[in-house]
């Protein structure tokens, strides 16, 4: 069957032509199963695309939680800060003054698992010289907790009498800059793995000589880990 062509013209002064044409069905035809292939075409393209998006986005969630989880497990440096003074025994052995302290310590432990430390002592100094000491005792504490140390500490008389000058004038400002170092050893379980480690703590802090009073302090620590 032949094709037809119909015209349709408006008012002579309107120059627009509307001219409809109408093919013949087997070009039509031809032409509908050209269009439906290329629709199944890019159906099944896009199903693929579609596809293959949601599992790269699975891929890089599950990527981005298995990084996040390493970030998190990987050990952290427990944080350290004094609290409190308080003095506990005070013997006069002339010409020395030899007292002995209660140190209240905070510590933090910011990590994904529990930690195990052994026992240690902890080195107090006064202008340089060391001043006393204080034995830690082992012990351990749980994942992400805080937990209040009492650390007893013997200060020795007969060195603070080589910086008298120096002490009474603190005495006098009532200001007292103390050192306390200390060296902690231990160790933690990540995942399967046990880690040993070491951590130096350094506390700068500055007292009231006469009330034992925390005015200001600077804590730094440094985790060691030892991968076994």
């Amino acid at each position: 069957m032949k094709g037809h062509c119909c015209h349709f013209t408006t008012h002579p002064k309107d120059k627009k032509v509307l001219t409809v044409a109408v093919s013949s069905f087997p070009p039509l035809t031809y032409s509908l199963q050209v269009a439906s292939e290329e629709s199944n075409f890019h159906s099944k393209f896009m199903g693929k695309k579609v596809k293959w998006c949601w599992t790269s986005a699975l891929v890089g969630v599950a990527a981005a939680t298995a990084t996040a989880a390493l970030i998190d497990a990987r050990p952290k440096d427990p944080t350290f800060q004094l609290i409190s003074i308080n003095l506990t025994s005070l013997k006069l052995n002339l010409p020395v003054l030899d007292a002995e302290l209660i140190l209240t310590v905070h510590v933090t432990n910011p990590n994904i698992t529990p930690i195990h430390y052994s026992s240690t002592t902890m080195s107090i100094f006064y202008e340089g010289s060391l001043l006393g000491s204080a034995p830690v005792k082992a012990g351990s504490q749980p994942s992400r907790s805080c937990q209040l140390l009492h650390i007893t500490a013997r200060l020795d008389g007969l060195e603070l009498a080589h910086h008298a000058a120096k002490f009474l004038a603190d005495v006098a400002r009532r200001e007292m800059v103390l050192d306390a170092k200390v060296d902690i050893a231990g160790a933690a379980k990540v995942l399967w793995w046990e880690h040993k480690f070491k951590i130096n703590v350094e506390c700068h802090v500055t007292v009231d000589p006469v009330f034992l009073d925390v005015i200001d302090q600077e804590n730094k620590s440094q985790l060691d880990l030892f991968v076994a």
